[in-house]
């Protein structure tokens, strides 16, 4: 029986749903927009958080309501065959990885709603042990680089805390020694998988030759394996993870070599049942896992690192409090590892 089998059997009694909206300004210079899908039933509440990144998706969501007939009697899986089934958008998303973002939203609500009535929590269902949960926090330098800005403010609040860095060709012998020097990097994310956006690196070899050689403890996330940077990374494959391009167990499937770790973004795999295949194909491979988030600002944060403390809780999980997306990190924040969380039923994280 899979993972997913295990949930699919879950009686679900649905009432009626409810949107909610929710905004920040992050650190990444934009206005972020999520919403939350509230299922009621049975006197319980499921909540799920929609990331679709573009703001004007959420407007429309929000706009539109909660014309979706969803109400009745279901099992958790045959109501997921009906939602996955449904189009979610009142208009065409601006981009088609959203309809992802958004089955994920629906059905997280859903399963959080499932349990509640059943009166269990997730990892109850599971039979698995939520543990304290090790994070990084995810940082760009900057153009030009200001290691002496970003980082060194957060190690000196949080001197044990680790980073996931985006290093650029900008980082120049000095910066490349005093992230060194850190020893808090723990994940190299060169972006080499993008292509027309603002974070976009180039296919250099002598880029990726000069960071590895700084840095060769780091992992390396997301390389641009054209042939000569291939080469580059000959002797260093088992430090290759991949994050961008997984959003599937056929993604897995379909990487160059079998790798030793890859980042399971739980909202990027939309249907919770390719997400659970995910985690049940790895712990069968023996490929080990860490998290990512999507700058969520409600429930969804929570129920990533729920999963992560399930899954992966070693792991070099880039699922920090959402303090610390600051772009200056105040004192008084939790710090790593965060400790269990787990709501005694339901699909959340307190």
């Amino acid at each position: 029986m899979t993972t997913f089998d295990q949930l699919a059997e879950l009686p679900l009694t649905i009432d009626g749903h409810e949107l909610s909206g929710q905004e920040a300004n992050i650190s990444s210079g934009f206005l972020r927009m999520t919403t939350t899908i509230n299922f009621s039933g049975a006197g319980e509440v499921g909540r799920g958080e929609d990331v679709t990144y573009d703001n004007e998706d959420h407007e429309a969501l929000q706009a539109w309501g909660a014309p979706l007939a969803l109400a009745g009697d279901w099992t958790f899986g045959s109501f997921c065959e009906a939602l996955e089934a449904l189009d979610l958008f009142p208009q065409p998303p601006v981009r088609e990885i959203s309809r992802n973002y958004r089955i994920w939203a629906f059905e997280s609500a859903a399963l959080d709603l499932a349990l509640r009535q059943a009166g269990e929590s997730l990892h109850q269902r599971l039979n698995l042990t939520p543990a304290p949960l090790r994070f990084v926090c995810s940082l760009r330098l900057g153009e030009p680089p200001a290691i002496l800005g970003p980082l060194e403010q957060r190690l000196a609040l949080y001197p044990g805390l680790e980073f996931k860095l985006d290093p650029t060709p900008a980082w120049d012998e000095a910066t490349l020694q005093a992230v060194a020097a850190s020893d808090a990097a723990k994940i190299l994310d060169f972006k080499g998988l993008y292509e027309g956006t603002e974070v976009d690196t180039p296919a250099d070899p002598d880029f990726y030759e000069r960071v590895l050689a700084a840095l060769p403890g780091t992992w390396i996330e997301d390389p641009k394996l054209t042939p000569e940077i291939d080469a580059v990374l000959e002797d260093a494959r088992s430090r290759i993870t991949w994050d961008a391009n997984i959003n599937s167990v056929a993604d897995i499937d379909a990487l160059p070599f079998q790798p030793t770790m890859v980042n399971i973004k739980p909202s990027r795999f939309g249907p919770l049942s390719e997400l659970f295949g995910a985690y049940d194909t790895c712990n069968e491979r023996g490929i080990a896992m860490y998290g990512g988030g999507q700058f969520e600002l409600g429930v969804g944060r929570g129920q990533i690192q729920y999963l992560a403390s399930c899954y992966h809780p070693e792991g070099p999980n880039d699922v920090a409090p959402i303090g610390y997306n600051e772009p200056v990190v105040a004192a008084g924040l939790t710090p790593s590892p965060l400790a269990v969380a787990a709501t005694e039923v339901g699909f959340q994280w307190q």
